[in-house]
């Protein structure tokens, strides 16, 4: 069975920095896209960041020029540097993969747990 963990949240005050990371594992064929979605409180799930196979990014529109995505295809991993953040960052982030598996071959999105960011002074 696929999993994917997130790590590298935390409680960080106003400006600072956090790098999240989220490892994919078990019997992966290939990955295709890679993203970061978070869920602040009162609000619905939304799309922070993506990243295609081959490197092309998209962000919304209130993090560009704050948050970057990047992937080690080799590691199977895609992380979030985070850089000034607000306390409107402040959210569960969850990571997704669309992930082909031996016995699930066709484009299939798996979701981490999620990690909780907290920014506040």
């Amino acid at each position: 069975q696929v999993q994917l963990v997130e790590s590298g949240g935390g409680l960080v005050q106003p400006g600072g920095s956090l790098r999240l990371s989220c490892a994919a594992s078990g019997s992966i064929l290939s990955i295709n896209a890679m993203g970061w979605y978070r869920q602040a409180p009162g609000k619905q799930r939304e799309l922070v960041a993506t990243i295609t196979s081959g490197g092309s990014t998209n962000y919304v529109d209130s993090v560009k020029g704050r948050f970057t995505i990047s992937r080690d295809n080799a590691k199977n991993m895609v992380y979030l540097q985070m850089n000034s953040l607000k306390p409107e960052d402040t959210a569960v982030y969850y990571c997704n993969a669309e992930i082909r598996t031996p016995v699930r071959p066709w484009w299939y999105t798996y979701w981490g747990q999620g990690t909780q960011v907290t920014v506040s002074s």
